[in-house]
């Protein structure tokens, strides 16, 4: 009955939990503190200009000889008047709504044309792409103010016709800019896979391209509306914008030019509300840009921190005596949380282990379960924001890595200890050869000089059964395949001699034979020159053929820390052992090969107790109650589970 009752407070308190919630539109946009500010000016101008036939203004085109050309605060005109009269803050408001009509409009105009130009030449390409765009480029070969020039002296002076100008001479900058965009986007696969399942040319550009070039247009509008104003008010200005006595910001400037010695606020007023304005939108405009990258809506940063940040509690802690002195490389109570809006995922929670020199210790577990961060966080790698290091040590050479400054991790990263990515294309730079790439690694810790540096490279670059490597370090990524960036990366982290070597699943790229080649080379690398090797994998069969010691993670924590050989031999943890039940096995043919019931929980929102307690077949309401903690069984052995004796048996 108790555990009935326990079953349905849990639900009761999984739906009263409120939803997880990422950052959301405001809390993105108020961390850009110019952007707000940004907001607020274009807001109060907006708001001003759009209430002007409400607010008790005279009007505007009103003309009083009498009180010309009066300054600022005098009675009855708070801004003073101009030369015939008219009072300057009715005619600076009523001029600044006609301002801001014109270059939103204008805008509207140029982005709609000009982003339908732009995705059509993309989609389509070939002699359509070259006939819009060459129409394009003459439109760009003259000089876009003196083309709005010949506009409006063709048309005639007036608002509408230098709004159409502005709008005509803006269209490229959107054309151009969209169709960029859109030709990254055609060649990508889940366009091809739209093609393939019949959609229409038509549902593929509203559907798939469209909503993908949209952040483009609405950041490139958000910047241009404020250039929109300029060029209309330099038009006005010219006298062949808005005509008397309707008033706009340029019309203003221009009549208060003749003015500037004897009443320079005539002038001046109109020409601070444009740079307010004009300022404003731009500032508007870049946290608009802010909001609308996904990297800033999932909570990470566009341009990351160089070392995952630490808390100071962490990089204040003491040396401890209790740190194992023949181990090249200590982890205690490693607590990694990404932190997104109210949320905290605990990607990582309380891992401690050690390797040795000459070792190879694997970490295995199901996607998502912390492997790939544990290793990132090891050296300040995982990015800031939203990930954080909350807790922990990393010992290496009598020194804590998560207290030690920048200087000292960019040393020892890809020099002392070195990583090799999982994904290989992301890791190298498209724009630089690839023998390059490796020697810059080689000239950045070993001083060697370029030609000597290359020559390493490419010795390297056989290691790793790349064939005729001396010709292949001149190549670019793209080039190669996707395994032969894999080796490429396994030869950067091998340049310098390291004393760890950390592999996020490198041999996932690569076909059964050159992964044997790069198992063994990195096998006889650990043994000959005693480096200690942490590999994060999947596959079983590598961990049996390479791994002296194996790490079973599960939601963030390890939930089983033994050898290779007790792994396979008798896992203790029910999950080690499901686990395992999913390998299948040579010489078997009539064993089932089992899956693991459900998926693994949130790590933003762990169950009390043993996170694996739901998929296990021997949990009890022990399992769901407190913390479960990492005991011992035995010398090298331990495990997260109150009912070993059953699991083991």
């Amino acid at each position: 009955m108790s555990a009935n009752a326990n079953t349905s407070a849990n639900a009761a308190a999984s739906m009263v939990k409120p939803m997880s919630s990422r950052p959301g539109l405001w809390a993105r946009l108020r961390r850009n503190h110019l952007a707000v500010f940004g907001i607020v000016i274009v807001v109060l101008v907006s708001l001003t200009a759009l209430c002007a036939p409400l607010l008790p203004l005279p009007d505007p085109d009103a003309t009083a000889l009498s009180d010309r050309l009066q300054k600022p605060f005098s009675e009855n005109h708070l801004l003073g008047t101009d030369h015939l009269g008219r009072d300057i803050l009715s005619r600076v408001v009523w001029g600044t709504r006609v301002s801001l009509a014109v270059g939103v409009v204008a805008t509207l105009i140029a982005a709609i044309t000009g982003s339908l130009i732009g995705i059509v030449a993309g989609f389509y390409g070939r002699w359509l792409d070259n006939l819009l765009m060459r129409s394009i480029d003459m439109v760009m070969a003259f000089p876009y103010m003196l083309l709005a020039l010949a506009i409006v002296a063709v048309l005639g002076p007036g608002l509408m016709n230098a709004l159409f100008a502005i709008a005509i001479v803006n269209i490229p900058f959107f054309a151009r800019s969209v169709r960029g965009v859109t030709l990254g986007l055609v060649r990508q696969e889940y366009v091809d896979a739209a093609r393939l399942s019949g959609l229409t040319d038509v549902r593929i550009l509203g559907g798939e391209i469209l909503p993908n070039v949209m952040p483009v247009i609405i950041i490139t509008m958000s910047t241009t509306v404020g250039w929109m104003i300029l060029e209309t008010a330099g038009l006005s200005f010219l006298g062949l914008g808005a005509q008397p006595p309707q008033a706009d910001l340029g019309s203003m400037l221009g009549e208060g030019r003749k003015l500037v010695i004897t009443a320079p606020h005539v002038a001046t007023i109109p020409g601070l509300v444009i740079l307010i304005l004009v300022v404003g939108i731009n500032l508007l405009g870049d946290g608009l840009r802010d909001v609308l990258d996904p990297r800033l809506k999932s909570g990470a940063l566009v341009r990351p921190a160089a070392a995952t940040e630490v808390d100071q509690a962490v990089r204040s802690a003491g040396v401890e005596d209790s740190v194992e002195r023949d181990a090249v490389l200590s982890v205690s109570n490693l607590k990694t949380h990404f932190i997104t809006g109210q949320d905290v995922y605990k990607a990582v929670d309380g891992v401690s282990f050690d390797v040795r020199p000459g070792e190879c210790l694997g970490i295995v577990g199901e996607s998502g379960c912390g492997k790939s961060v544990t290793a990132l966080s090891l050296l300040g790698l995982v990015p800031t924001p939203p990930g954080r290091i909350v807790s922990g040590r990393v010992d290496f050479e009598a020194q804590n890595l998560l207290a030690a400054p920048l200087e000292t991790l960019r040393a020892i990263r890809g020099g002392k200890m070195a990583y090799v990515f999982q994904d290989p294309l992301t890791t190298l730079n498209p724009l630089f050869p690839v023998g390059e790439q490796i020697a810059e690694s080689i000239r950045e810790h070993q001083g060697l000089s370029g030609k000597q540096a290359l020559q390493r490279a490419v010795t390297l670059m056989e290691q790793v059964q790349i064939p005729n490597a001396k010709d292949r370090a001149h190549a670019y990524p793209h080039e190669l395949s996707g395994g032969m960036r894999q080796r490429i990366g396994i030869a950067m982290a091998l340049a310098n001699d390291p004393q760890i070597i950390i592999a996020d699943e490198p041999t996932t790229a690569l076909d059964v034979t050159v992964q044997a080649e790069i198992l063994k080379l990195l096998d006889t690398l650990r043994k000959e020159k005693n480096v200690a090797v942490i590999f994060i994998t999947h596959d079983f069969g590598v961990v049996s053929e390479l791994c002296d010691r194996v790490l079973v993670m599960y939601a963030g924590r390890v939930v089983e820390a033994a050898s290779t050989e007790d792994i396979f031999s008798r896992p203790l943890h029910p999950y080690t052992q499901q686990l395992m039940a999913c390998v299948p096995r040579l010489g078997q043919a009539d064993k089932v090969v089992a899956a693991i019931p459900g998926i693994p929980p949130a790590v933003n929102d762990l169950p009390q107790g043993c996170a694996f307690a739901d998929r296990c077949e021997l949990a009890q309401d022990a399992c769901r109650q407190g913390e479960i903690a990492l005991e011992r069984f035995g010398e090298n052995r331990a495990a997260r589970c109150i009912r070993i004796d059953e699991a083991g048996a």
